[in-house]
């Protein structure tokens, strides 16, 4: 993934936090891998469902190497988009978030962010 220079990337634990140096919101991306077969349209479909706190209108959505769905909502005084993408054996959740008067602000360069996501081509 392609951070630009107006963004900061760090690693925690078992995630990676994204955001940008104007603190107006934060990516992070968590990784899970399947022990068998690989993740399909209906696997990540359905651990989307049985996953967000919220029910919400997913999308199908590509980006960079992986494909899943996506979804959005208010909660709190947030501004939340969520992903679930996959390729292979591997599935990404990845969550941005801001205040709620920020919503929208950043959703280009989010966007931009996510479509240099790459996965190991061993996959």
């Amino acid at each position: 993934m392609a951070v630009p220079p107006e963004w900061w990337a760090e690693s925690e634990d078992e995630s990676i936090l994204v955001g940008d140096h104007d603190d107006v919101g934060c990516i992070e991306i968590s990784t899970l891998f399947k022990e068998t077969g690989e993740f399909d349209d209906a696997s990540v479909m359905q651990i989307a469902v049985d996953e967000a706190d919220n029910p919400l209108d997913w999308q199908r959505v590509r980006t960079g190497d992986f494909a899943g769905v996506t979804g959005s909502y208010l909660a709190e005084g947030a501004a939340i988009r969520e992903w679930y993408v996959a390729r292979g054996t591997m599935l990404l959740y990845i969550t941005y978030s801001c205040d709620e008067e920020n919503g929208g602000m950043d959703d280009a360069a989010v966007d931009e962010i996510l479509e240099t996501l790459t996965a190991n081509r061993n996959d």
